[in-house]
């Protein structure tokens, strides 16, 4: 309910756009095309976490991408949330396809009216069936708790972000099956910086059993233009 009123608000009242804080937009043509401009890319952090999946961005962190993220995560601006799944879906690759989203905390739920990357998993799966690639959402991951990891440094990351989540073991048989069917197991997540949280939850799939292709994410604070 949280969501849909957030959503709601972002229609119905008096708005600047997210990406250029241009009046009375929520999201104006000159930023969707500056976005829609951006081909997805590979991100490559520095250094390389172990076990990091290969990570596709949509896009760089930067510019209205980044002020899109940032008005839908931390303003509630879930009007958002359809062009950003859609840019997450570029990103994503053919299909079969199950989208594991990386899963927020309950304190961050909360405060972000809902999981936010669980809503942007609908809705790339959505844009991706819209355009015949067959997509569906799986949830087998919990996150526990756990401090801000804004201010961490690098090492301090991957300490952390190991122990920060765990499996749900009654929705794991679903993710198999998904498997078993053809399906390929793409990790979704919005912004990668470190690579840290990527990997952790790559390693912990694998370590049920569950292959990943590739991670996809809607923005990077790094790409490098790889093949």
């Amino acid at each position: 309910m949280g969501a849909l009123l957030a959503a709601l608000a972002d229609l119905v009242l008096p708005v600047s756009c997210a990406g250029c804080e241009r009046p009375a937009e929520a999201w104006c043509d000159p930023c969707a095309a500056a976005v829609a401009a951006w081909a997805p890319a590979r991100a490559v952090p520095r250094p390389c976490p172990p076990g990091l999946p290969p990570v596709v961005a949509s896009g760089p962190y930067a510019g209205p991408l980044r002020g899109a993220l940032l008005a839908f995560k931390e303003r509630g601006r879930h009007g958002l949330a359809g062009m950003l799944g859609s840019r997450l879906a570029t990103a994503v690759g053919p299909g079969p396809v199950l989208l594991v989203p990386v899963p927020a905390t309950s304190a961050a739920a909360r405060q972000r009216y809902g999981d936010h990357m669980a809503l942007l998993a609908r809705h790339a799966a959505r844009a991706l069936r819209a355009r015949g690639v067959e997509a569906a959402v799986g949830q087998p991951l919990r996150a526990l708790p756990r401090a801000d990891s804004t201010h961490l440094s690098v090492e301090e990351r991957h300490r952390t972000a190991g122990a920060a989540f765990a499996v749900r073991p009654g929705r794991l048989p679903a993710v198999r099956d998904a498997l078993s069917a053809g399906a390929a197991v793409v990790l979704v997540d919005d912004i990668v910086t470190t690579g840290a949280t990527l990997s952790a939850v790559a390693d912990l799939l694998r370590g049920n059993g569950i292959s990943v292709r590739h991670a996809a994410v809607v923005a990077a604070a790094t790409l490098r233009r790889d093949p």
